[in-house]
């Protein structure tokens, strides 16, 4: 089972109904640095295809399965990368960030594919070609199926495995990056842990995991994001150690990060769990970031409430998206200002976004959340990007093709793109650099 994000906070506001958005308050516009990044997202296993290797690709064409859809061709990506660069590179973005897929690289323990590496150096070259900086994932929640039969991140020498991958990888295509991060989301076991919605999915979760363990005779089998972080959390901090250690020592000019899911925690009433929900969500990887990144990249996508029991529901009137959850595109800020305090690393927004099908609201959203950012740089916060979730609609994990985030859109028969007024909108405020 592979979860988002994004899906894992849908799980808390499932049952409130959407409302209208309420207009933002016009701001005095800003001039940003020439060097400000604007671009979007995309994950390569959910725009890609047809990664019969990875770990997801078993649990979604098997039964039971928590898949809504199957990705099968996906966006197809994989070959349709320097169309999607270009359309990016036209909207008028100096940054793509992007993964590579570690099971299509080292499709067996030890051994590396070449062809693979030389491929993703083409997608990177075709960013670069295109003026556009790549941002590079090392890993976006799949790994490959053999790592997932050892135990995943609950097996000891887990971390110099991953480390050993990170540092191949970065010695073939490191020249050809701009920044790169180790892991998409590092912590987001630690949010599958603080939802009260996750509960009623954990007993499917467990007879999913149990099929692929009996499919592939592997009792040890283990997912990255429902593993026991009490095992799994602390070899993964040492897997992030070690990889960044690993890349610096074949790329010592790289900027190497840590990409946090970060949802802007805000106390309600007296005696609020706040700050302990805070430290939950984040625990020991604040450290990590202070002591191994060069980096933080946030990811916001909404807010939690948290009152003297735990997250509670938001307030009635609410308007929610069609991912599930809040609306709240001022959680840019929040987590801006949060990641200033807790780790004083230049910060960088590598994720924000929303679903949504109605276009004007994601423009509107767009707007709002660059206005909150706005209000940091005013107050000489260190924020060096905005990276859109995502690039294209593409496979969302176990709700499929159901929730749109994309500023293009993809029919998924024939392929073809097709750009939004968001995509546009956004273009034209990257061009002007000015919010």
């Amino acid at each position: 089972m592979t979860v988002s994000r994004r899906e894992v906070i849908a799980g808390a506001t499932a049952a409130i109904g959407a409302t209208q958005v309420k207009v933002a308050t016009p701001q005095p516009r800003r001039a940003l640095p020439k060097d400000f990044l604007w671009g979007t997202a995309i994950s390569a296993y959910q725009s890609e295809g047809n990664n019969t290797n990875a770990d997801a690709w078993l649990m979604e064409n098997m039964k039971p399965s928590l898949y809504k859809d199957r990705s099968g061709d996906s966006c197809d990506s994989y070959h349709r990368y320097a169309d999607d660069i270009a359309i990016a590179a036209k909207l008028g973005f100096n940054c793509y960030r992007m993964g590579i897929e570690w099971s299509r690289i080292e499709p067996n323990q030890g051994h590396y594919s070449n062809a693979e590496l030389d491929h993703y150096a083409k997608v990177l070259e075709t960013c670069r070609a295109h003026g556009l900086k790549p941002m590079v994932s090392l890993n976006h929640f799949t790994v490959p199926l053999w790592f997932a039969e050892r135990g995943g991140f609950t097996v000891p020498d887990s971390p110099e495995i991953f480390a050993a991958f990170c540092g191949k990888a970065v010695k073939h295509l490191g020249g050809l990056m701009h920044m790169a991060t180790p892991f998409n989301e590092a912590n987001i076991q630690l949010l599958v842990q603080i939802m009260p919605g996750v509960a009623q999915y954990i007993p499917a979760v467990k007879a999913a995991i149990a099929a692929a363990a009996q499919a592939t005779n592997s009792p040890n089998f283990s997912t990255m994001a429902y593993a026991d972080p009490a095992v799994s959390t602390p070899l993964m901090q040492d897997a992030h150690r070690k990889a960044y250690i690993a890349i610096k020592a074949v790329r010592p000019e790289l900027l190497v990060g840590i990409s946090l899911t970060t949802q802007d925690i805000q106390p309600v009433g007296p005696n609020s769990l706040a700050d302990e929900y805070t430290r939950r969500l984040y625990g020991d990887w604040v450290e990590v970031a202070r002591t191994h990144a060069d980096f933080v990249g946030v990811q916001p996508y909404t807010r939690f409430l948290v009152d003297d029991k735990g997250i509670v529901m938001p307030p009635k009137g609410a308007v929610i998206t069609d991912a599930g959850y809040e609306y709240y595109p001022q959680a840019v800020a929040g987590v801006i200002r949060w990641a200033h305090r807790a780790i004083g690393k230049p910060i960088y927004v590598t994720e924000n976004g929303i679903a949504t099908d109605n276009d004007a609201q994601r423009i509107q959203f767009i707007d709002e959340a660059l206005a909150s950012l706005r209000t940091c740089l005013d107050d000489a916060i260190p924020v060096h990007s905005y990276l859109y979730w995502s690039l294209l609609d593409n496979f969302e994990w176990t709700s499929g093709y159901s929730k749109h985030f994309g500023l293009v859109g993809v029919d998924l028969e024939s392929f073809r793109r097709t750009l939004k007024p968001s995509a546009l909108h956004l273009g034209a405020i990257a061009r002007a650099n000015v919010i």
